[in-house]
């Protein structure tokens, strides 16, 4: 937090440079970052008021819905496919504001400050039940060339060996089964003609193309993660553009095992403070 506001205090202080673009980016970035970050603590800050006195200031209530719905809302991690860097517990706040948030009832989104990048953490909901949210880190944007070879993910061309955030915790077994076919359509053009002996596995895969207006999400924990690789049927397959929910910032808190966040009795056991406002960028 602290850092992000340093960037925003450097963006108004900071006058001239060689490099106009470099400084472009570095003010749209930090504007970016500072202001997810300063609407997430907003909502914490609305959260813990409202959970007190909603019951008696409708206004408050109000404010904290409003929030929710367009600015930030927290996702609690329910299972272990992004262990590494998220764990079962963490509760995160996502910024809903970076991507266009979506307007209740109406079906249409606000204006995006930004489209997903690869590296971003994204909540987003399942195509098979929207009704349920998931969270993976998004690897592949529109356009973008994927291809899998050993576990090492490869994009456009070029092999990620120095994924830091990555986990692999049974690399020897590679799955292979019917349920990777339905990769065969979306296989490179010069692919397209051995597209009948096209073989995939969980850890060796593609080339393939991602379709225009979709994403492809992998999970840290490559090698217990339903994600991308399989079919929405199973996995999640590519991701619908409006299907994103928005970009996880920071984990706000976490509890371990039996911790349940409306039990304030259970938290003194089960809380884990060193991961609580841990930055996710």
């Amino acid at each position: 937090i602290r850092a992000s506001l340093y960037r925003m205090i450097r963006l108004f202080i900071v006058r001239g440079t060689d490099d106009v673009n470099t400084s472009q980016q570095f003010r749209w970035s930090s504007i970016v970052y500072g202001v997810g970050t300063l609407l997430s603590l907003a909502y914490l800050a609305v959260f813990l008021a409202g959970v007190l006195i909603a019951y008696r200031r409708r206004s408050a209530l109000l404010l904290f819905l409003v929030l929710r719905a367009f600015l930030v809302e927290a996702f609690k991690i329910p299972s272990g496919s992004m262990e590494g860097t998220l764990l079962i517990g963490d509760f995160l706040l996502v910024n809903k504001l970076v991507y266009g948030a979506e307007v209740p009832f109406t079906g249409r989104r606000l204006p995006a400050i930004r489209r997903p990048a690869n590296g971003d953490i994204l909540v987003f909901q399942w195509p098979e039940d929207p009704t349920k949210a998931l969270v993976k880190r998004l690897v592949g944007s529109p356009g973008d060339t994927l291809a899998m070879d050993g576990g090492v993910l490869i994009r456009n061309g070029v092999r990620l060996d120095e994924e830091s955030y990555t986990r692999h915790i049974d690399p020897n077994y590679d799955p292979t089964g019917d349920e990777f076919r339905w990769q065969r359509d979306f296989l490179v053009p010069q692919a397209q003609a051995a597209r009948t002996a096209y073989r995939p596995s969980r850890n060796n895969w593609g080339p393939l193309v991602v379709p225009q207006a979709h994403y492809f999400v992998l999970g840290d924990n490559r090698d217990n993660s339903l994600d991308s690789r399989w079919p929405s049927s199973i996995g999640v397959g590519f991701i619908p553009a409006e299907n994103i929910v928005g970009r996880a910032e920071f984990i706000a808190w976490s509890l371990s095992g039996e911790g349940e966040l409306m039990h304030p009795s259970t938290w003194l056991h089960t809380l884990r403070g060193s991961r609580s406002f841990t930055s996710l960028r």
